[in-house]
């Protein structure tokens, strides 16, 4: 196993048992090393640290373990096996009315660079990292040895991950093959869009704050933004919504959320969806449009759950400027006594980012508010606890009068 040697005091975050290696910490490294090899890390003096997948880049290792092992396929087995033992310990998985959940989620598994959601009988891998990639197969093989009769068909996802490789076999079956894409969550039932859908197919973060809107739900009129797959929405009908407007600028989003309504509620009259931009949707409620003089539906639940706006920290400035912007013009538009839902899922912007940019938000809309609840990404998405990069989901729930 070839080695790279850090420059002499830069183990010390290692020995906190933080998962990364960055390139300016290196001094030098083995010839011959590529991408996506597993490599020892050794202080300066050569003193054994760690073992993980190079990369070139700001991140040049990952670390897999702080044990002097082979990575092997009993390596693969006993990660992927204290995955499965922690989402059983909290009731996730081996649920009857929830076969969705999240096995394997990057280093809150400390399997840094991958991601495993399971959606009913298949699991969808996917790779953040070029070393991760490259242990597919073998990651695969011990996948299904851990999950016995769980699942049946294995469905990795790599293209949007790792765009700048060239390789044919981004996307694809490892294991089996199916087009039954229907899962269940909470008791209700989804499609999930695992070939050409957004992550893994599913937002199976939100889980939990779907089903906390479920309870807030009861003959309100709901506007969920960025609607994406609907998750939101069909949860606002289950909970006894009067009407639920669903909103998003992808066509292909909009026919899903149509399909997943219709799969729970057929025929339901109260739900309708709208292909369009978040800002101008939100600028035209309460106008006449221009088919009619009567003011377009008015709104007193409304939930913000965007895409990233800053996916690398040069882009902070500009995305508080967005979640400030997103959030002021919902506070103009929600009714009285209404409550927000509001969201970021930018690893970049921190808890105190995002609450200080609603907070803006509510003083330039001239509105009072409080905070009902401080949201965050749910138990099967776990933090490594020295990792606290990990953590990337924030939400609030608001009561604005």
């Amino acid at each position: 196993m070839k080695q790279v040697r850090l420059r002499k005091g830069k183990e010390e975050s290692l020995k906190r048992f933080h998962p990364w290696v960055f390139s300016g910490a290196i001094a030098s490294i083995d010839e011959g090393i590529m991408e996506g090899e597993v490599v020892r890390v050794v202080a300066n003096s050569g003193d054994f640290i760690a073992v993980g997948h190079y990369q070139e880049g700001s991140i040049a290792v990952r670390v897999l373990t702080f044990s002097d092992v082979q990575i092997d396929d009993d390596f693969w087995h006993s990660r992927l096996a204290s995955a499965l033992q922690m989402r059983q310990a909290i009731g996730i998985a081996d649920n009857p009315s929830n076969n969705t959940y999240r096995l394997v989620h990057g280093e809150g598994d400390n399997l840094p660079g991958l991601i495993i959601d399971v959606y009913g009988k298949t699991a969808v891998m996917q790779a953040h990292s070029i070393g991760m990639h490259l242990c597919r197969k073998a990651v695969a093989r011990a996948l299904k040895n851990v999950m016995e009769s769980r699942i049946s068909h294995i469905y990795y996802k790599s293209e949007t991950t790792l765009p700048f490789m060239t390789a044919d076999d981004m996307n694809g079956f490892l294991l089996g093959g199916s087009d039954d894409n229907i899962a269940l969550e909470n008791g209700l039932k989804f499609r999930v869009d695992w070939l050409k859908g957004q992550k893994t197919g599913f937002f199976v973060d939100q889980r939990e704050n779907r089903s906390l809107l479920e309870k807030f739900s009861k003959g309100k009129r709901v506007l969920n933004m960025f609607c994406y797959t609907g998750g939101f929405s069909f949860y606002a009908m289950r909970g006894g919504a009067e009407l639920v407007h669903s909103v998003d600028s992808s066509a292909k989003a909009i026919e899903l959320t149509k399909q997943n309504v219709e799969l729970n509620f057929p025929n339901d009259p109260r739900h309708e969806a709208f292909c369009e931009d978040a800002f101008k949707f939100l600028e035209g409620i309460g106008k006449p449009t221009a088919n009619s003089q009567e003011p377009t539906a008015s709104y007193d639940l409304i939930i913000l759950d965007p895409p990233a706006f800053a996916k690398h920290r040069g882009a902070l400035h500009n995305a508080l400027k967005g979640y400030t912007r997103l959030n002021q013009k919902a506070f103009e538009k929600i009714e009285k006594g209404g409550i927000l839902f509001t969201f970021s899922c930018s690893q970049v912007v921190t808890k105190d980012h995002f609450r200080n940019a609603v907070f803006t938000a509510a003083a330039l809309a001239k509105r009072k508010v409080r905070i009902l609840h401080q949201l965050h990404q749910p138990a099967d998405h776990p933090i490594n606890i020295y990792h606290p990069e990990g953590e990337y989901l924030k939400g609030l729930v608001l009561y604005v009068e």
